[in-house]
This record gives structure tokens, C-alpha cells and sequence, in this order.
């Protein structure tokens, strides 16, 4: 079948791509968020800004988009993969974990803000029923925009997370009560209980589906060593759940998020993220071109005093209401400061529930227009309000003096890494499970992983030549990390990685033997064990103790004897050291 390469569907995936594609590394070049630049080429490219001016030149079609609604499907692409990497981040432990985050805090602010935003609106002479569709729709704040931002780990994150999934997990009952509130409450009373049976019977499925056969497919790609499998079975599940939610009347993100939540039941959930991760920023930066598409400056020009009233208005509403809550639940001042600003702008979802809104007679075509500008400049606006609240953040913490109760991941263990869960790798995870120390290891042979969980260890599925994998486990909260691989050039690479990265981290190194030791040392191992040298030692060990020495005398000999070894080893790679500074230094 052959392509038109001049319809206009193919001309604008080609637009989308293109721009991602110029704003990812341009911005990267530039040290400043790319959000900020997709959101400034989707006002240059889209209908409102160069796509204006198509019909009188034609050549800016190739690189334009003038059709409002063929931004449509893209935004809704970059929202399924968004949510679908929001679920990779949960899973019913995690989930249970944060239950009072979620369906407390969570359910607070959401309705908090809401209600606030109705009331201000009531006041301005809204109707009642049209100004609790417009306050539920502004009270949602953007999943696709914080999290980037935030990251789920730090102190910001872990508190903003679950009230974000809760916004998330909320979408659809706002979307059905919108429908109850407007024309026809009792034909909605009853649609409402019909699909609210059907959507939990499709999410239910598709998670016992998930259950039973996902762990079995996921492992055969794993015995395949193909990340391009991965990336391929992951996608299926994605477009699969979203298709059966959007199938019944549910959002297809639903599904999405869905999809990711079933993975992450699994042990594949770090790998299957890493495969993905590409298209997350991709994701990202198409739903941003699309918002800053929707944007029409035109309108913003002539109708600058109510727009710049409206988004202060909500933004200040929403802060407030966060702000509060966060300090009633005891959050350190600071970090309820930046949760509050940062999830001040409206969602991405806030979009959809105007649609629906409008389906719903609550509020009118036109009004609906306003707030989609309102919604889009603010977000625009997010990644400068995450700026300031990060700056005020910081300023308070200066003057409070505040205590460390909140900082990144104090409430995790701290653990020892081990990479490589091999012979070596087994040996010293059963070490420190007899002198009771936590351990997290991580290992690419999906066999190994699998004895090594049954027998109870915490063994990740990952390749630890991809640096995400390795901070995904955390390294700068580790007490060790202990590097077992039996592949010399990776062991030197990972150590040099790590010890760039985390300059006070204690490496822990197999070497096997001591040129490969020495050369570890030179690119910061904290130690570096020959395998040569052990085995000496050892055999040195029994024949001695054969022989009729004492054991006491023996092991203190075998220890006298490894370290002046050891010492000898890093003594040379000191001395490979300095020749190596001397050239770098008369090359300068």
C-alpha cells in the first residue's frame, strides 16, 4: 500500500515528530526545561499562530497545522503514554502504602478546591450547577507537567503523587456526576450506576488478565535479551487497555493507567520503564506542542484583563487550598509551599472534563473556549511556577532553620546494592542477610532473578549497563554498592560511573586479578577484590590449617597477608596515576 506523503494526517505527525525532534536536544543544548519549548513551538506551528497564514502560502502546510481538531489525537497519545508510565510507577503495595494520601489528602484537596473555585464563581453570578462543573474541572491539576517536574522520590514528589493519582483516578466519576447535575438527573441516576458496574467490571478484568498473563510473556522476552520486544509487547498492553475502557465509554487513559499498574505488579516493571522511557519524553513533549496549539493569542490579546484575572484567580484559589491542607497534615512548611504553587495551574485533564461539561448543557461553547485558554496558559505557566516555589521553598528553609524530617527518602531503608546476582553476587547477599543487613540486588538474567526471589531475596530484573537502572535503585542512599559482574570492562566503567555520580559512595569491587584490581582502583573503587588473590589465600588457609596451626594465628596471617597485598595493589595503581596526570597536564 502505498503512502500519500501529501495528506494532510502524514503532514502533521510530520510536524509533531519534527518539532519534538528540534526542541528536545535544542533546549537540552541550552540547559532550560523543554517544556517551555514545546509549548513555544506549538503556538508558532499551530492554527493560531503560522498555520493562520497557510491559505495565503501554501508551502507552510508542510510545516503548519491549521486544523483545530487534527491536534486532537496527538494531545491524546502523549496523555495514554503519560499515564500508562504514571501506572509503572504504582503498584497495590505502593498503592495501599499511600492509602491516606491518596483517599484522604488526596479527596481534600481535590473537593477542597472545587468547592472554593464554585463558590468565587457563585459570586460573580455563575449558576450553582454550572459553577461546581467549572470548579471540579479547574480543581484537577496536571499529572503530565508535576511529575516530570517533581519526580515521585523526592520529598516533593512523595506527597504530591498520590494526590495527583487520586485527581487521576477521579476523572471518571467527576465526568459521570457532571452528567447527573445536568439535564435529565434521572436517565443520568441510572447511566451512572450502568456504567459505573461496567467500568469496574472492565478494570477488574484487565487487571486478572494483567495477573495471570503478563509475568509469562514478559519472561519470555526477557529470555530474549530484545528490548525492542519489550517495547513492543509494552505498547500492545497499552493500545489493548485502552481500547477496551474506550470501548465501554471509559477514557482510554484509564486503560493506560491500567496497563501500568499490571506491569508493575511485576518483576519486569524497572526494565519495561526503561524500555519506554523514550517514548515518556515523546509523550510529554507531543501533548505540550498540542496545549500550545490550542492556545489562540489572538484571543488572549482581546480579552487580556479577564484572562489575567481568571488564571491569578484559580492559581491563588488552588495554592491556598493545598497550602492549608499540607500544613493541617503536618508537612513541613516548606514543602507544602512548593506542592501548593507548583500544583496550582489546571490539568491537562481539566480539558476533558470542560467537554464534558458542555456535553452535559452545564456551562456554554463559549465559556468552555474561555477556560480552555485559561487552562492553557497555565500551563504554560507551570514549569516558571515550579521555578519560583523551588526558589521560595529554599528561602524558607533558609530563615526557618527547618528539620530534616522531609528530606528525599529518609523513610526508606538504607541497603547495600549488589550488581550481579550470580555465584558471587548469592554469596554475598547471604552474608549480609546472616548478619541481618538489608540488600537489593539487581541482575539482567531473568533465570537468576527468578531462584533468587523464590528463595526470598529482593532481586530486580534490570541491565545494569543502562544508568537508569542503576538509579532506579537509589545509589546515593545506598550504604554500599558491591559490584559482582564477571565482565572486567563493565565493572571499570560502572565504578568510574558511580564514583563520578556519587563521590562519597563506598564501591565494593570483583577484580579478576590484580591489574584488573589495580585498574579499578585508579577509576574509584573504595576496594577491589582479585579473585586470584582470594584463592591463594584460601588454599594458603586449609593447607596451613592441616598442617596443625592454630586457626587464630591462621586468620590473622591470611588477613596481614591480603591487605600488604591489597596495599601493594593500590601502591602501583598510584603510580600507573601520576604519569597519566603529568601527560594530561602538558597536554594543557
Amino acid at each position: 500500500m502505498a503512502i500519500d506523503f501529501g495528506s494532510d494526517g502524514f503532514r502533521d505527525a510530520m510536524v509533531i515528530l519534527g518539532a519534538a525532534g528540534i526542541v528536545i536536544p535544542a533546549f537540552a543544548r541550552i540547559r532550560i526545561t523543554p517544556v517551555i519549548g514545546f509549548l513555544l513551538v506549538g503556538l508558532l506551528v499551530g492554527p493560531h499562530g503560522l498555520g493562520a497564514l497557510a491559505g495565503q502560502y501554501p508551502w507552510l502546510d508542510w510545516i503548519t497545522i491549521s486544523d483545530q481538531n487534527a491536534i486532537i489525537p496527538f494531545g491524546e497519545i502523549g496523555i495514554i503514554l503519560l499515564l500508562f508510565s504514571v501506572g509503572l510507577e504504582l503498584s497495590f503495595k505502593r498503592l495501599w502504602s499511600m492509602r491516606a494520601r491518596v483517599f484522604g489528602l488526596g479527596a481534600a484537596e481535590l473537593l477542597g478546591s472545587a468547592v472554593l473555585i464554585a463558590l468565587t464563581l457563585i459570586a460573580f453570578n455563575w449558576s450553582p450547577t454550572s459553577a461546581i462543573g467549572l470548579g471540579l474541572a479547574l480543581a484537577l491539576s496536571s499529572t503530565a507537567l508535576v511529575l516530570p517536574i517533581s519526580g515521585t522520590t523526592s520529598s516533593v514528589g512523595r506527597i504530591a503523587f498520590p494526590m495527583l493519582l487520586f485527581e487521576d483516578l477521579a476523572l471518571v466519576p467527576i465526568i459521570f456526576i457532571l452528567g447527573v447535575i445536568g439535564g435529565g438527573a434521572a436517565s443520568s441516576a441510572a447511566s451512572l450506576g450502568t456504567s459505573a458496574a461496567l467500568g469496574l467490571a472492565c478494570v477488574v478484568g484487565l487487571l486478572l488478565i494483567g495477573r495471570f498473563a503478563l509475568p509469562p510473556i514478559l519472561s519470555q522476552a526477557a529470555r530474549t535479551k530484545s528490548p525492542e520486544i519489550f517495547m513492543s509487547i509494552s505498547l500492545l498492553v497499552v493500545i489493548l487497555a485502552s481500547g477496551a475502557t474506550a470501548a465501554i465509554g471509559l477514557s482510554p487513559i484509564i486503560g493506560a493507567l491500567v496497563a501500568g499498574l499490571s506491569i508493575a505488579e511485576t518483576e519486569y516493571r524497572a526494565e519495561v520503564d526503561i524500555t519506554v522511557a523514550p517514548f515518556k519524553g515523546l509523550a510529554l513533549g507531543v501533548f505540550l506542542i498540542s496545549i500550545g496549539m490550542s492556545l489562540d493569542v489572538f484571543a488572549v490579546f482581546t480579552n487580556w484583563p479577564m484572562l489575567v484575572l481568571a488564571v491569578a484567580g484559580v492559581l491563588s484559589l488552588k495554592a491556598a487550598v493545598t497550602y492549608f491542607l499540607l500544613k493541617w497534615a503536618k508537612v513541613r512548611v516548606s514543602v507544602a509551599a512548593e506542592i501548593a504553587v507548583l500544583m496550582a495551574s489546571p490539568s491537562e485533564l481539566t480539558l476533558i472534563v470542560l467537554a464534558a461539561a458542555v456535553h452535559a448543557q452545564l456551562i456554554s461553547v463559549g465559556d468552555a473556549a474561555f477556560w480552555q485558554v485559561v487552562t492553557a496558559i497555565g500551563l504554560m505557566l507551570t514549569p516558571l511556577l515550579a521555578r519560583v516555589g523551588h526558589n521560595f521553598s529554599r528561602q524558607i528553609e533558609w530563615n526557618a532553620q527547618a528539620t530534616p524530617a522531609d528530606a528525599p527518602n529518609t523513610d526508606m531503608p538504607m541497603s547495600t546494592l549488589i550488581i550481579g546476582y550470580g555465584r558471587v553476587g548469592r554469596m554475598v547477599g547471604e552474608m549480609l542477610t546472616r548478619h541481618k543487613l538489608n540488600w537489593v540486588a539487581v541482575e539482567g538474567n531473568i533465570d537468576a532473578v527468578t531462584t533468587g526471589r523464590r528463595s526470598g531475596g529482593d532481586i530486580r530484573f534490570g541491565d545494569a549497563r543502562k544508568d537508569a537502572t542503576i538509579d532506579a535503585l537509589n545509589p546515593s542512599r545506598a550504604r554500599a554498592v558491591v559490584l559482582t559482574m564477571n565482565d572486567p570492562v563493565q565493572s571499570v566503567r560502572l565504578t568510574k560511573s558511580l564514583r563520578a555520580r556519587f563521590p562519597d559512595l563506598t564501591i565494593i569491587a570483583r577484580a579478576r586479578d590484580s591489574d584488573h584490581a589495580a585498574e579499578l582502583y585508579r577509576v574509584g573503587a573504595s576496594d577491589a577484590v582479585p579473585e586470584t588473590l582470594e584463592s591463594s589465600l584460601q588454599l594458603s588457609e586449609s593447607v596451613l590449617v592441616d598442617l596443625g596451626i592454630a586457626m587464630g594465628p591462621v586468620i590473622a596471617s591470611i588477613h596481614e597477608k591480603r591487605e600488604e597485598l591489597r596495599e601493594k595493589i593500590r601502591h602501583r595503581s598510584a603510580l600507573q596515576h601520576k604519569p597519566l596526570l603529568k601527560s594530561r597536564r602538558e597536554g594543557q
